[in-house]
């Protein structure tokens, strides 16, 4: 097995933290429709299930913190989109409620 930091500097892991996405893009190998699918939706998850399957025998630990990054940034990702979508429906019902 190949150990991650043979393959992967420190630039590498801080733009997987930030943009998960770009990153997968550009700087991975791109896979088959499911790929695909966690590259939309999920792609924290993506990183995760990938290092687990790449990485768990020569770098546990850094597996570990990806699942914890990946649970933990896909959850807070969601409640903050869902914060932004409920206060800008009590906007827009506020705005209609004078106006009318």
């Amino acid at each position: 097995m190949v150990d991650f930091w043979t393959v992967h500097s420190l630039i590498f892991v801080a733009a997987m933290f930030f943009f998960p996405r770009l990153t997968m893009f550009f700087a991975t190998a791109w896979g088959g429709p499911l790929w695909w699918v966690g590259w939309l939706f999920a792609p924290r998850l993506t990183v995760a299930i990938v290092a687990t399957t790449l990485y768990w025998n020569t770098n546990t630990a850094l597996v570990v913190i990806t699942w914890l990054w990946a649970l933990g940034g896909e959850g807070t990702e969601k409640h903050v989109v869902r914060r932004r979508v409920w206060r800008r429906r009590v906007k827009t019902i506020e705005v209609k409620q004078v106006t009318v």
